[in-house]
């Protein structure tokens, strides 16, 4: 099973930016989804994005809620695939949460809703916390 582990939180102003890493330990190239999520004290999980990899790159690999469209971005990285980035940007109060990445290796093109029942694999998660 892969291991995840989280890294990039921290605080930051309104407005800043982040830029969350999901590492993947081994990892071997299988096709399976890479999901964020966020987690507010005394909320239910959340899906933010996620994006399908180990495939042929096509349309509808990438997913985003409609809250974060256009500020944050989901990507792998080229050199290290074993690694998933969500880079934040235009952060705001309500972007402060718990951030967790997990995997899903059943998930299906074109990616939708990103739900936290469909993902078994999960990291630890790293705080974000922005000020106004």
């Amino acid at each position: 099973q892969v291991h995840l582990v989280e890294s990039g939180g921290g605080s930051v102003q309104a407005g800043g930016s982040l830029r969350l890493s999901c590492t993947m330990s081994d990892y071997r190239g299988s096709r399976t989804c890479v999901g964020w999520f966020r987690e507010i004290l005394g909320k239910e999980r959340e899906g933010v994005a996620a994006i399908y990899i180990g495939g042929v790159p096509t349309r509808g690999m990438r997913y985003y809620v409609d809250s974060v469209k256009g500020r944050f971005t989901i990507s792998q990285d080229n050199a290290t695939t074993n690694m998933v980035w969500l880079q934040m940007n235009d952060l705001n109060s309500q972007d402060t949460a718990i951030y967790y990445c997990a995997t899903d290796r059943l998930c299906t093109l074109p990616l939708g809703e990103v739900r936290p029942e469909d993902y078994t694999n999960w990291g630890q998660g790293t705080q974000v916390t922005v000020s106004s």
